[in-house]
């Protein structure tokens, strides 16, 4: 069986730009060494790039966040240098939302062709597009274990990211 880690938008607008936060870039170092112990162990690993047009603001999501961030092909939304060689040599799936169905639907093909042991979920923001993609992923793979590292993972607040993980928790996502 094939273990698979998402490393969910490490990017530079979340980490330290127009979205950066202390507790962001507190987790870097985790999650770096996460990544090389998944690449030891054999797992696969996918980047997920949140990815705006130049017209964000006038988006949905803009008009209720408006924040310009992660607009395709700018420094911000780039893998933070930290994390870009291992970036390289992975699958990237750039979403244009908080979830990304092209994840699930990738997933969901890997597992038809071999089974998948088990879905780890790191990055940013615990509390948006983690939960957003772990809740996602559970829809296309209910029998598959997920599992949330939360010293992996930072929300936009503190706060929040407690609350995203006691709800990943309610729907049979483990938390470590």
């Amino acid at each position: 069986m094939q273990n698979y880690l998402i490393v969910v938008d490490m990017q530079t607008d979340f980490v330290d730009g127009a979205l950066g936060t202390k507790e962001a870039q507190a987790i870097v170092p985790a999650v770096k060494k996460r990544i090389e112990e998944a690449l030891y162990a054999g797992e696969k690993v996918i980047f997920t790039r949140d990815t705006h047009p130049e017209n964000y603001l006038e988006t949905q999501e803009g008009r209720n966040l408006p924040v310009k961030h992660c607009v395709l092909g700018t420094d911000g939304w780039q893998i933070i240098p930290e994390l870009s060689a291992y970036a390289e040599n992975a699958i990237i799936i750039d979403k244009p939302t908080f979830g990304s169905r092209v994840l699930g639907e990738y997933l969901d093909a890997e597992n038809e062709k071999n089974p998948i042991g088990q879905i780890t979920l790191i990055g940013l923001c615990t509390d948006i597009c983690v939960i957003s993609n772990a809740m996602l992923v559970k829809a296309f793979l209910p029998e598959v274990p997920l599992v949330t590292e939360e010293a992996c993972c930072a929300g936009v607040t503190p706060e929040s990211h407690v609350r995203a993980l006691e709800a990943m928790k309610v729907c049979q996502i483990a938390v470590r």
